[in-house]
């Protein structure tokens, strides 16, 4: 069966980032709503604030991948570079977008302050920019081509992502099942090798963990497919393996 496979990667703009200094939140909520909405994210990058990091792998993602989407870098001051290196990589004219000036001018006449040099840097973007409305400061991000740019503070990034996911399409589910193993990945490596090679269309991965009582290896086996009939069929493989490992050892 032939799915509607959607893939997508995601940039991490920021040396802040890189350093240390701020712990990324984005990642792991952006995968689960990509996951919910059928966009497999296929790749991550964490860059630096450097036009040339930035142009090189938006080029390089936006040409291998259905969407990309890149976080961080959009403010108002002079280090944050991503809407002027996005309208580099495609070769457009970075410059004030009029509805977005529109919006910040409103947004901070509401509150009685001045929309100063740098709030009219955010309204700077590549020409063609299609808005993505920033419900709770005003900034928008916007959509180039497939590439879209969100802001790197988790609360608005969360926001506005919601605001973008209605307009791209869903894709394929990839579903999810998790077994847990009483058994170190060792011991059961070569019978979880055999199965994979019986699903090639389901991923079986293996993550290791300590028991209850931190004393011994066991491990989630978690397997994940499109199709939910052969997921299923993988599942009761592996199922039974573990089952005969545990009969035959005389415990669970």
């Amino acid at each position: 069966m032939k799915h509607n496979i959607i893939t997508a990667a995601l940039i991490i703009i920021g040396n802040e980032v890189l350093s240390g200094r701020t712990k990324d939140k984005n990642i792991g909520h952006i995968a689960d709503r990509f996951n919910e909405q059928g966009i497999q994210l296929m790749e991550v990058r964490i860059i630096p604030d450097i036009e040339d990091s930035i142009i090189t792998a938006v080029n390089a993602l936006r040409i291998q991948y259905d969407h990309v989407i890149t976080t961080g870098g959009i403010g108002p001051t002079h280090d944050d570079i991503t809407s002027e290196s996005i309208a580099k990589a495609v070769k457009q004219p970075y410059e004030i977008h009029q509805e977005a000036y529109n919006i910040l001018k409103a947004y901070y006449d509401s509150k009685d302050m001045e929309l100063n040099e740098g709030r009219i840097r955010m309204t700077k973007m590549p020409r063609d920019a299609i808005l993505i409305d920033n419900p709770l400061t005003g900034a928008p991000g916007f959509t180039i081509e497939n590439i879209h740019v969100l802001p790197g503070v988790p609360q608005i990034m969360q926001e506005m992502l919601e605001i973008l996911l209605k307009r791209l399409d869903s894709g394929a589910i990839k579903y999810q099942i998790t077994i847990d193993s009483p058994f170190p990945e060792s011991y059961i490596a070569c019978e979880l090798d055999i199965i994979q090679k019986q699903f090639s269309d389901v991923d079986i991965g293996s993550y290791p963990k300590f028991d209850k009582e931190q004393s011994q290896f066991q491990n989630a086996i978690v397997i994940r497919g499109f199709d939910e009939k052969s997921l299923q069929e993988c599942h009761d493989s592996i199922y039974n393996m573990l089952n005969k490992k545990i009969k035959s050892n005389g415990e669970y």
